[in-house]
């Protein structure tokens, strides 16, 4: 390995400003990018021993030409931007950040939940449009109000974030169900067929990596058996919701609100369906900042330095490929 390292960091605009990014430990020579267009990611790692990168499309020729490289270190924990086969096959190690949003996102969930289940928002906007002003009492009913204590929480995704949304929906008084794999069988007595949490659900909510196998886990199907018109939280990853039949769900009264964090197109486009929906009063779209609160921006850039240190060290951890 080279004496200093190359470092280049392609989208540190992905990282809050105020975070405090500490320097490797090693020798080392760091460029740092704030943002990659696609077609400037291969020169830009041409000559790079390690790459840090959060969104930038890397694919294989990219990866091919760029003869020095050894470490891909994702500031994020998902990696679909990555081609895995190319790294495998010209020896360059893959490295994801784990486990550093275990509070953030499960409270933005809730907050989405209880923003939702409360309508918070068309509330806010009826008072600043002066509904208040018009009742002829203290207060008005313009919208549903429903409590958490007694409703069911179904969960989908069984990993870090879905523990920690289970335990907050019990100290809230919610019924957990976590559900099976979509059309696994036999996961045991701790997991509710993926059917019956569908059907049974007040409030459903994706905590799951998106794959060929979970890509529009919920489309028009699920929504058909969705019985208790529950609401749809999504701060996992866009694509696992198809978006057309949500916008349809919420059209026939199938499900009674959307929370979503994340879309399929990011940003998503003035015409993208997302777009469209996201006024309505029971819609809230948040611009995929459920993991982005200060203890978990910096937490997650402690833990990305961290393993650019220990794979230089020749130990490396969080290994993708």
């Amino acid at each position: 390995m080279r004496d200093p390292a190359k470092i280049v960091f392609l989208d540190r605009e992905t990282i809050s400003p105020e975070t405090v990014m500490r320097a490797p430990n090693f020798p080392h020579e760091l460029t740092t990018h704030l943002s990659t267009a696609p077609d400037l990611a291969a020169e830009r790692i041409r000559d790079a021993d390690i790459v840090i990168n959060n969104k930038v499309k890397l694919d294989r020729a990219a990866i091919e030409g760029a003869k020095h490289l050894k470490l891909i270190a994702i500031a994020a924990t998902g990696y679909d931007a990555i081609d895995l086969a190319a790294c495998k096959d010209n020896g360059v190690t893959v490295v994801n950040i784990r486990n550093y949003a275990k509070n953030t996102v499960p409270e933005h969930t809730f907050a989405l939940l209880l923003a939702l289940r409360r309508s918070i928002v068309p509330y806010r906007q009826s008072v600043m449009d002066g509904r208040w002003e018009e009742a002829a009492q203290f207060c008005y009913f313009d919208y549903p109000i429903a409590d958490l204590s007694g409703a069911t929480l179904g969960i989908i995704g069984d990993g870090a974030l879905g523990k920690s949304v289970a335990k907050l929906g019990e100290a809230f008084g919610m019924k957990v169900l976590f559900s099976t794999y979509k059309g696994v069988e036999g996961m045991g007595p701790l997991y509710t067929p993926f059917d019956d949490v569908m059907r049974l659900s007040d409030v459903i909510t994706l905590h799951c990596p998106l794959m060929p196998s979970t890509r529009n886990l919920i489309s028009h199907r699920e929504f058909a058996l969705m019985a208790r018109k529950p609401l749809l939280i999504n701060t996992a990853r866009g694509g696992l919701v198809d978006e057309e039949a949500l916008a349809d769900a919420l059209d026939k009264g199938l499900i009674s609100g959307a929370g979503f964090d994340v879309v399929t197109t990011e940003p998503p486009g003035a015409g993208h369906v997302m777009r469209r929906i996201a006024d309505r009063p029971n819609v809230i779209l948040t611009p995929h900042v459920a993991w982005a609160s200060r203890e978990a921006i910096q937490g997650l850039t402690d833990q990305l330095i961290d393993l650019v240190d220990a794979f230089w060290a020749g130990t490396p951890r969080n290994v993708v490929v």
